[in-house]
């Protein structure tokens, strides 16, 4: 059974930095875009960032040049490096990844979702 698993939110005030982690586990073949998505209370959920499996990466407007996606060198976690934090950035952010199973189907999966809160 695949999982994933995120850790780093938290609480920090307007302007400081948090680095959210996203692991894989489980058993499939591959792994190929990995994300993250947040979910403001009464807004729709939404694309943060995005990173391939060959490092191309993918940001949403009002994160370009605060937030940085990255992938480990095992290429089963992501991390989103976020930083000059606004109140706006609150949300609950999700970890997605599109796993290719041995099997030969790909699903996307979702991790548990952790808060990141940043106050004004």
């Amino acid at each position: 059974q695949v999982q994933l698993v995120e850790s780093g939110g938290g609480l920090v005030q307007a302007g400081g930095s948090l680095r959210l982690s996203c692991t894989a586990s489980g058993s499939f073949a591959y792994i190929n875009d990995m994300a993250w998505f947040r979910q403001a209370p009464g807004k729709q959920r939404e694309l943060v960032a995005s990173i391939t499996s060959g490092g191309m990466t993918n940001y949403a407007d009002s994160v370009k040049g605060r937030f940085t996606i990255s992938r480990g060198s095992a290429k089963n976690t992501v991390s989103l490096q976020m930083n000059s934090l606004k109140a706006e950035d609150t949300a609950v952010y999700y970890c997605n990844a599109e796993i290719l199973l041995y099997s030969g189907y790909a699903n996307a999966y979702w991790g548990q979702g952790t808060q990141v809160t940043v106050s004004s």
